[in-house]
Parts: C-alpha cells; structure tokens; sequence
C-alpha cells in the first residue's frame, strides 16, 4: 500500500487547469447557495413549527376584542361570537379525506361586536352522486360562541383554468375574491373548527398538525452540500497528471 502510494506522487504532480478550477469553483458556489437556502428555509419551518406548538397551547384570543394581526393569531385558539350567515355558506369543491372527495364547508359568522365577518371551516362531508347536489349542512342559527384554530388561506394556489367558482361552489379559498363575490367586511383569517368545540352535525374535523416540510428542506440540503463535495472531488481526482518522462517534471 505505502509503495503503490509512494509510486502513484513519483510518477503523478497535481496540475490543475484553469477552465476546470474556474467551472469547479462556479459549481461548488452554485451548489452551496443552493444548499444555505435550503437550510434557512428548513430553519423558518422549524421555527413556525415551535409557534404551532405553542400557539396551541395558549388560552384563547377573543377575536371580537382582540386587534386582528393575521400573522401573529396563525394557530391560536381563537373565540368568536356572533350568527352564522347561512345563505351564504360556501362549499370548497375536491376537498379529499380518507381517499373520498367531498366538500370542506365554510360559512361567515358575522361578529356580535361589529359589521364584520369571519369565515368559519365547519368541516369536511363527502360528496354525494354528483358535485352539484350539494349537501345540506346549515349552520346553527342564532346567536352563539365558536372556538377553534385561526389559520391563513393558502396562497398561491393551484386552479384549474376555467374553473371559476359558482354560486355556492368554490375552487379555493380565496377571502379577497369571496369579499368582493358577497359583499362581506371579511377577516384576513379563518376560523378551523375542531371537533372538541364544535356541535355534533355529521361533519368530520380531523385537522392534524401541518406537515411544514423542514425534513424534506434538510433532505435537499444534504444533497446541494453534496454535489460541492463531488465537484471538489472530481477536480482534485481529474488534476493528478503524468509527469514528463524526458524532464522529470
């Protein structure tokens, strides 16, 4: 082992070339840029993750006296009181749940306190033989408390082109355009019933923790450091060069 070593120095010197060295240089900052921002958005999930946990473990916001900060309610328990506007509940179409499609059903509650309203996720009821036999799932009626999880409307989102939203029948959850469609004062968030604090009306509020993906970020990560180490590699290994056998060098 130690000749085949003292052998391959004797009859090999390390001569790098300047395109490679230039393409490798490129390549390893390419990569680890890559690599950081993944790492930092792994951190930002990390760090939304520890506010889930502890957003849920505080005592409930009343959002009829609170000052409405969309970003800093995220996951808190909120409390809300006030009376469903049933004529204007909404059905989010191709919702999936356990391998069925169905509807996610959300209805404004408007506030005891003032002209605004919230939307409220009631929950999810499977679809029945066509999409456009809409379930009847009426909210409560009356004035009354609800309880649960404050989130954000996903944004961007996917919609198929064409698609629109008709009448009761909506696409995706999208509170400007709801806003304008029926002309509410809306909240800039919703209020994800669960099933602890919700009445018993047939509609499934299974809502687990979000998957926020910092695993997945950490995955590609390893994978962008990766990739610098080889390019560092391969430009070392592609540089050890025959010496000149007429001078020596």
């Amino acid at each position: 082992m130690t000749n085949s070593i003292t052998t391959f120095f004797a009859t090999r010197r390390f001569r790098p070339r300047w395109l490679p060295t230039f393409a490798m240089l490129g390549i390893v900052a390419v990569t680890i840029a890559a690599g950081n921002w993944q790492r930092g958005r792994a951190e930002q999930k990390e760090a939304l993750r520890a506010q889930y946990a502890a957003a849920g473990a505080a005592p409930p916001i009343d959002l009829t006296r609170a000052d409405i900060d969309p970003v800093r309610l995220r996951y808190r328990t909120v409390r809300a009181t006030g009376e469903y506007d049933a004529a204007r509940q909404l059905f989010l179409d191709n919702r999936i749940h356990a391998g069925r499609a169905g509807f996610e059903v959300v209805a404004p509650l408007k506030l005891a306190t003032s002209d605004r309203y919230v939307l409220v996720d009631r929950g999810w009821i499977a679809q029945g033989a066509s999409r456009s036999d809409l379930p009847r799932v009426p909210p409560p009626a009356g004035m009354l408390t609800v309880i649960g999880r404050a989130n954000l409307p996903p944004a961007p989102y996917l919609e198929l082109k064409g698609a629109g939203n008709s009448g009761p029948l909506w696409q995706n959850l999208d509170l400007p355009r709801i806003a304008a469609a029926t002309g509410l004062d809306l909240l800039p968030i919703v209020i994800e019933l669960t099933e602890a604090d919700a009445p018993a009306d047939g509609l499934i509020r299974d809502r687990p923790a979000p998957d926020l993906g910092a695993e997945r970020n950490r995955g590609y990560m390893l994978q962008w450091y990766s990739f610098a180490a080889l390019a560092v590699v391969l430009w070392l290994a592609l540089n050890w060069r025959p010496r000149d056998a007429d001078s020596g060098r």
